[in-house]
C-alpha cells in the first residue's frame, strides 16, 4: 500500500525532470486533447498541459499519487483534469482520444512482449483514428557502478515537515533483457535519526524499432521518431511516434 512517503520519492525522484516538456506541449498543441497520459504520478506532465489549457486524463495504477495529482489539480484551479486508477495493461477511457503519451521510459517497467501487446490492444482502442501514441524510450543507458569507482553522483535531497529526504543513484547494471537501477534512499527525522534503503527500478531493454513493430501489429502506423536530448544529469529519450 503507497503511503505520504512515496509521494514525496516520487517527487524527489522524478518531479525535477524538465527536458520532455516541451515535446509533450508541442505533441498536445498539434494534436488536440483531451491527453492520455499514462503513468501519470503525481502529475508532472499532466500538470503542465492543464496550465497549458488541454484537457488531460491522468492514469497511473498508484491510487496515492494520483491522489496527490488530482489535489494540485484543485489547488491550481485546473479542471479539465481527470484521473483513472488502473494498470496500463487493462483500462478503458470514456471517449477515444486524439494523443496517448508514455513519458519518462514507462512503458518499459512492463516486462516483456506479453504486458507490453496488452498494453498496445488496450491503447489501439483509446486512441481514436488518426491520432497518435508516443512513447518515450531510454534506449542507450550506460551502466555505471558508484562501488567500482565511478564518480558518486549527487543525490535528489528535499525537506518535508522536517524531515529530511535524500535519494542517490548508485548503479545501472545489465541483467539479462533488462536494466536494473539502483538507488540508496535516506531520511534524516526531526530527532536526527538516520534511516535507509535500497531502491531497485527494473526497465526492459527495448530499441524503437522493436516498439513500431508491436505497434503496427496492434493497428498502429509508425511515423517520424522524435528525441529528448541527454543532458549532463539526464539520459535522453527516443520518442517513437506511432498513428492510429
Amino acid at each position: 500500500m503507497s503511503s505520504v512517503a512515496d509521494v514525496i520519492w516520487h517527487d524527489l525522484e522524478c518531479g525535477s525532470y524538465h527536458e520532455d516538456l516541451a515535446l509533450w506541449r508541442a505533441l498536445a498543441a498539434r494534436h488536440g486533447g483531451p491527453v492520455l497520459d499514462i503513468g501519470a504520478g503525481t502529475g508532472r506532465v499532466s500538470l503542465e498541459l492543464a496550465r497549458a489549457g488541454h484537457e488531460v486524463i491522468a492514469l497511473d495504477r498508484d491510487a496515492t499519487l494520483l491522489g496527490a495529482l488530482q489535489e494540485r489539480a484543485r489547488a491550481a484551479g485546473l479542471t479539465g483534469v481527470q484521473t483513472i486508477c488502473a494498470d496500463a495493461c487493462e483500462f478503458t477511457v470514456p471517449a477515444a482520444v486524439p494523443l496517448c503519451i508514455v513519458p519518462m521510459q514507462t512503458i518499459q517497467l512492463l516486462d516483456g512482449a506479453g504486458p507490453r501487446s496488452r498494453f498496445f490492444a488496450q491503447a489501439r482502442t483509446a486512441v481514436r483514428t488518426g491520432g497518435v501514441l508516443a512513447l518515450a524510450i531510454a534506449d542507450a543507458l550506460e551502466p555505471f557502478e558508484v562501488a567500482n569507482g565511478s564518480p558518486e553522483p549527487l543525490p535528489d535531497v528535499g525537506e518535508f515537515d522536517g524531515i529530511v529526504y535524500s535519494s542517490r543513484p548508485l548503479a545501472v547494471r545489465p541483467d539479462g533483457g533488462h536494466f536494473v537501477l539502483e538507488r540508496r534512499r535516506e531520511t534524516v527525522s526531526v530527532a536526527g535519526e538516520l534511516a535507509a534503503e535500497t531502491d531497485l527500478v527494473r526497465l526492459h531493454a527495448l530499441d524503437a524499432d522493436l516498439l513500431e513493430a508491436e505497434g503496427r501489429a496492434a493497428g498502429f502506423d509508425p511515423a517520424p521518431r522524435e528525441a529528448v536530448a541527454t543532458t549532463p544529469d539526464y539520459v535522453g529519450s527516443t520518442v517513437v511516434i506511432l498513428r492510429g
